[in-house]
């Protein structure tokens, strides 16, 4: 069989395609040949060489507990303190709702692509088929850069080890947990799956039995008083006022960082159609619960004007959730909490960037050496390649502790909603590419929120943080390092995008030449998940269910 394929204003042929089952559709990246099957894997073929392709190997549940894994870590438990410090319970409060409602914008417009075009490394690759290849090398190379993320997981839990036994120094811990996790990733898909679905959910319980402790708390069941509403009189339930509230907007966005990975995981997941969107919602109201529940019980239980919040991103043993399990006389179980969810978002900073550094091996945007897999389906160079830049951020963080966390803090902050900003962007495009090919929407088996409305919202309001994030730096008076801080995460992706556009001489994807074909799931492979899913025993739709 015989295939052509246009990419960069370059063609690629396919003579041959190796799959391990029938049924494949036939999916072009550059000079290389992947089956992506309906069932569980894809391979590669390297100079007449087969190589395992990364495996379908995901349930719903897998794909829900991998994106709570990892948007619930430091960012909800070191920084959070932070922000209701700087805007005042209120404000941190509203921050997390407009944030919490943009993110769902930004996951329904990526579900609605990602379960049509079911691949790995999802968003950039989507950029280079439907806007313009330079943006998706740029969205690619800025969401793997936010390995450095892996910095702060680390650096948090090492700190929180010493706190109970300072025998190791933190670099000797943070050694330690890299390799764990590292092994986690390189024993294939569904392992990993099954280990991060029971880190994920010891995590999810321990912040339930927090929610729990903070009402008990707040109503005077457990501690000296009874606070209720106390710390929204005084201090008051404002801070700063409105510049208050925009200053903690880029770390609130942060704490959400990793609600994305549902639609990252499109490419390993079994019956995308399915998955994908059930765990959209479920992801949506998770977070609801966790993170605006969990800020409005830190607000009633903190006031803003504890010293110990200003420190809450510099000390695991200061957290914000720390201190609201102290008034309870349990602090020990805080430490366990925060220790387990960012072990927990580390794992999940490992997988994300090695998949995204394998859609971008696929599309010639990176080394082709990455997209290699072991026997297991893991792409063991990205995992290596990612984990590596990810420790040598360690040290930094280490040895300079405060200010490297600071700068790791805007850097993948600000990275994250150049993502989001790009996936909206791409969705806009899509659909009026779909459009314009006369293509019914009903023949997409999910259609995300409120378009065109919502991933517009989505895209001026990431505009708007983006570029405002840094208005600190200029008042009262300029400070250069602080402007530095806030918007160096931008270069890269700047870079990226400029360098790309004027070495491939790229151009803006025509409407008309949009290409819906190559790896779309089709109606019969939607009726026949479909039927899968109905033919399965009782007792295994529970457990999905509740899973």
């Amino acid at each position: 069989m015989v295939e052509k394929h246009q990419t960069d204003g370059t063609s690629a042929s396919i003579s041959s395609v190796k799959a391990h089952e029938a049924g494949d559709q036939h999916v072009v990246f550059d000079n290389e040949k992947i089956a992506v099957e309906n069932s569980h894997t894809y391979d590669l073929e390297e100079n007449g060489r087969t190589i395992h392709g990364a495996k379908r190997g995901l349930n719903a549940r897998h794909i829900q507990m991998i994106s709570l894994g990892g948007a619930i870590g430091t960012g909800l438990f070191l920084t959070s303190g932070g922000n209701i410090a700087t805007a005042g319970p209120a404000g941190a409060l509203i921050a997390y709702c407009v944030i919490g409602i943009m993110v769902y914008c930004v996951i329904t417009s990526l579900g609605e692509m990602a379960t049509f075009i079911p691949v790995s490394g999802s968003f950039n690759h989507f950029a280079t088929r439907f806007v313009d290849p330079a943006l998706g090398f740029a969205l690619g190379w800025n969401y793997w850069f936010s390995a450095v993320t892996l910095a702060t997981e680390l650096s948090a839990a090492a700190t929180i080890i010493n706190w109970w036994s300072p025998v190791m120094p933190d670099a000797a811990w943070c050694t330690i947990f890299l390799i764990i996790l590292i092994a986690i990733n390189l024993v294939g898909v569904r392992i990993y799956g099954e280990i991060e679905y029971w880190f994920a959910l010891i995590k999810i319980l321990i912040v339930i039995v927090f929610i729990i402790i903070a009402i008990c708390v707040a109503a005077g069941g457990l501690g000296d008083e009874t606070l209720g509403f106390k710390y929204w009189k005084d201090p008051g339930a404002f801070v700063n006022g409105g510049l208050g509230f925009v200053s903690v907007l880029l770390t609130a966005g942060f704490s959400f960082q990793g609600t994305e990975i549902v639609g990252i995981t499109a490419g390993e997941a079994k019956n995308p159609t399915k998955t994908v969107p059930r765990a959209i919602r479920n992801t949506f109201w998770r977070i609801i619960i966790f993170y605006i529940v969990t800020i409005f019980l830190l607000g009633l239980c903190l006031p803003s004007n504890d010293p110990n919040l200003e420190n809450d991103e510099e000390n695991a043993a200061t957290a914000s959730f720390t201190l609201v399990f102290q008034k309870a006389g349990i602090d020990v179980a805080a430490h366990a909490v925060v220790l387990s969810s960012v072990l927990s978002a580390g794992n999940s900073d490992i997988y994300t960037c090695s998949r995204t550094l394998l859609g971008l091996a696929h599309d010639g945007n990176a080394p082709k050496f990455l997209a290699k897999t072991n026997r297991f389906g893991s792409p063991y160079w990205a995992v290596l390649f990612s984990s590596s830049i990810g420790f040598i951020c360690v040290f930094a963080a280490i040895y300079s502790a405060t200010e490297a966390f600071n700068w790791f803090l805007n850097i993948t902050a600000v990275t994250g909603f150049i993502s989001w900003w790009g996936i909206v962007l791409i969705h806009l495009r899509f659909r009026r590419a779909y459009k314009r090919q006369g293509r019914s929407l009903a023949d997409l088996p999910y259609k995300a929120f409120g378009f065109p409305i919502a991933p517009l919202f989505a895209l001026l309001f990431c505009s708007f943080v983006i570029l405002g994030q840094g208005y600190e730096s200029f008042t009262p008076t300029f400070d250069g390092v602080a402007f530095v801080s806030s918007y160096i995460g931008i270069l890269p992706a700047i870079l990226c995008y400029i360098i790309y556009k004027v070495v491939r001489r790229t151009r803006l994807v025509p409407l008309d030449e949009a290409d819906f074909e190559r790896g779309h799931v089709t109606r019969f492979e939607i009726e026949q998940e479909a039927a899968e899913e109905k033919n399965l025993p009782w007792y295994k739709k529970v457990i999905e269910a509740v899973a």
